[in-house]
């Protein structure tokens, strides 16, 4: 039988609308991001990063839910459409999206408060007593019921979710606040060059998440309030976390395992490096995250597709996969794949070898090719022969990116690219 807390936090989650803020670039990640939003980024396999924050709402029991997009949503929106539709509006459960209309102005999205601010009738209409403002491109899991008991419970206006991050990541990259012994914010700055240390832990800071919870009507008063400050550039780390912590009670949630003193899994995957790096972190024996967790999963819209198969078994053509992810409807045909991890129909051919790399969903890998630490976009076709990730110089000769820790990133543009250079078709 649930418990006096269990029934408190479930009441509040049904109060709940939330906003995930979906409609940013992601301009470090160059190529990856030029023809979709950061938010549908894949990931992990057969995810995109929408997934994340948005199997935490439903895992949390908070079945209101807007995605506020903007930048060349199409994909974005169709895989919200596919795989989040089948909610019950009439039971007030819905995942809705909200793209730049101009609601309120002549403007698009200016920034993150602005986004919430455009959509404020459509949100109050729902008559929350609590808006829970979500970034859209991150990867964790998280219970976002916990989150609002606290709020509550500190009798906060408003509460920030944080995490302890080394200075040297935060810095120019995060927001980062200041906390008292009460865990009010008394100070926060926007992607500072030199991060506030926590006292007696030099080397680490506490960063926003980018998680935010509200009363509803408070945060309709300060929104309507800054759409008239002519200086404000309308967006919540600049703007309006620092104009309210000297005036209102503003909270900070620290993100904790409460079962361990380990910080709990959290990516911001915001550049090329960080993208590679997180999803290798999965083909790990024991990763961090824990895809495999069936009492917080993970939900996607996945093809339905075969079984991945391995074929061929002669001592020079053997088609196998150690230490790697293999999703539905790939075939490893030939070749061999070590710490690796393919997205769904990756298909590769005869005596290749990939190493340390990331192929996403349709990428077809010629005979006899040689790929190390390497990113493949979707629907990539590797030319038979080519080596990948191993010499600096010819990758970038070739039109490839190759990123500041040496990570190669290869798209269906650039190879069109190197076979025109080559006379090829």
């Amino acid at each position: 039988m649930p418990n006096h807390r269990d029934r408190f936090i479930s009441h509040l989650t049904k109060d709940t609308y939330a906003l995930i803020l979906a409609g940013g670039r992601g301009n470090k990640l160059f190529e990856l991001t030029e023809w979709r939003a950061k938010s549908a980024v894949y990931f992990g396999g057969k995810f995109r990063l929408i997934d994340f924050p948005l199997s935490n709402c439903v895992n949390s029991g908070i079945h209101r839910v807007g995605v506020a997009t903007q930048y060349k949503s199409h994909s974005l929106i169709r895989h919200i459409n596919h795989g989040w539709g089948s909610f019950k509006p009439n039971l007030s459960e819905f995942v809705e999206i909200l793209p730049a209309s101009q609601r309120t102005s002549n403007d698009w999205y200016v920034g993150t408060a602005d986004a919430v601010y455009q959509n404020m009738d459509i949100i109050r209409s729902e008559k929350p007593k609590y808006i829970l403002i979500l970034a859209g491109d991150h990867v964790y899991r998280m219970d976002y019921g916990v989150l609002l008991a606290q709020h509550v419970e500190s009798n906060a206006d408003m509460t920030v979710c944080c995490l302890e991050v080394s200075t040297q990541e935060a810095a120019d990259r995060f927001g980062v606040m200041t906390i008292n012994s009460e865990n009010k914010v008394t100070a926060f700055d926007e992607k500072p060059a030199q991060p506030n240390e926590i006292p007696d832990k030099p080397g680490l800071c506490l960063a926003s998440m980018g998680n935010y919870v509200f009363n509803s009507e408070f945060l309709f008063k300060q929104l309507s309030s800054d759409c008239i400050n002519k200086n404000s550039s309308r967006d919540f780390g600049n703007d309006i976390i620092p104009s309210l912590i000297k005036k209102h009670n503003v909270s900070a949630f620290a993100f904790k395992d409460p079962n361990s003193t380990h910080q709990p899994y959290w990516r911001d995957i915001g550049t090329i490096d960080s993208f590679w790096e997180a999803n290798m972190e999965l083909v790990e024996a024991n990763p961090q995250l824990d895809m495999y967790d069936k009492s917080w999963p993970i939900y996607t819209y996945q093809e339905q597709l075969p079984p991945a198969k391995f074929i061929f078994d002669n001592i020079d053509r053997r088609g196998l996969a150690v230490d790697s992810t293999v999703s539905c409807g790939c075939i490893i045909s030939g070749s061999t794949i070590r710490k690796s991890l393919l997205f769904s129909n990756v298909h590769t051919h005869s005596h290749s070898v990939i190493e340390e790399s990331v192929l996403m969903h349709g990428s077809d890998v010629g005979g006899y090719c040689k790929l190390f630490r390497v990113v493949i976009d979707s629907n990539c076709k590797i030319p038979a022969g080519l080596t990948i990730g191993v010499d600096k110089a010819q990758d970038e000769t070739n039109g490839f990116r190759v990123s500041e820790k040496g990570i190669t990133l290869v798209t269906s543009a650039m190879l069109k690219a190197l076979a025109n250079k080559n006379g090829l078709k």
